[in-house]
């Protein structure tokens, strides 16, 4: 899929990976890109773009990606002003790590894993990227439908792509029972949806970064960094999010790549 000329949206674009891929769809000729995200530093990060490109490229929406009023309303923003998105990267998401059970050394209790923190790790990483992808499916449709077309036709050339932001917990991670549990089950979405959307010229696929040097990483802190983490890294470091950034953008223009990218640097979750 060439990439110049489109429209995307990125969601959690207001700081590490959904920066680094909105910043690279940018230097790589995107027509314009929708930086979706709850913080205002999303403001600063579009204009960072805008500056460094010398035109209106990026566009801020602040708002909660699990709110469907909203999402809504970020394609209707997107759509009219830029065009119809044709690119979907929704990379927002939360880690609220916490052992399933752990015993309370004082009362001897169990201590187990809060459903609604479970909820809202589901909600932020799985259920809202998801509705965030067949929103944009939808709208590529019913754009089809006016037009007259059906099923779609190769010729056509590729009519849409989505990334889904997996991660290497998804085969499992002490401390991450909800988190790798949303993560996982990413990977059943998109491959349904790779079915379906294909119908519409839509691909989907997967990328599972590694440990990456973003805010939610950093919040682990350093010594459970250094201890845990980079002594199982080949590279001995925690991944650029630029790194990933390109990763995506070799499977959104790779329409051979159906499947999942392991950005892992050689970290897996350990027994």
């Amino acid at each position: 899929m060439i990439i110049k000329g489109k429209s995307a949206v990125v969601t959690g674009a207001g700081s590490g990976i959904g920066q680094a891929v909105a910043m690279e769809l940018a230097d790589r000729g995107v027509g314009a890109v929708g930086l979706i995200d709850s913080s205002e530093n999303v403001i600063n990060v579009a204009r960072a773009i805008n500056d460094r490109m010398e035109r209106p490229v990026a566009e801020a929406i602040i708002g909660d990606v699990t709110d469907p009023v909203f999402r809504s309303h970020a394609f209707d923003l997107i759509s009219g002003k830029y065009g119809a998105p044709s690119i979907c990267i929704p990379a927002a998401g939360v880690s609220r790590d916490q052992p399933a059970v752990a015993i309370d050394e004082k009362t001897g209790r169990a201590v187990t894993y809060p459903l609604e923190k479970f909820r809202e790790v589901a909600e932020v990483n799985m259920i809202a990227p998801a509705a965030w992808a067949i929103e944009m499916i939808a709208r590529i449709a019913e754009e089809r439908h006016k037009r007259g077309k059906t099923s779609w036709n190769p010729d056509e050339g590729i009519q849409g792509t989505i990334i889904f932001l997996g991660a290497v917990s998804s085969h499992g991670n002490s401390g991450q029972v909800a988190y790798a549990a949303a993560k996982s089950g990413l990977e059943g979405v998109a491959s349904t949806l790779a079915k379906e959307a294909i119908n519409f010229g839509v691909r989907c696929a997967v990328i599972h970064p590694g440990y990456t040097d973003t805010p939610m990483t950093r919040a682990l802190g350093e010594e459970y960094i250094k201890k845990n983490i980079l002594p199982y890294t080949q590279l001995r470091r925690l991944i650029a999010p630029s790194e990933i950034a390109d990763a995506i953008y070799f499977l959104i223009c790779n329409s051979a790549v159906s499947g999942q990218l392991w950005a892992d640097a050689g970290w897996h979750p350990q027994a």
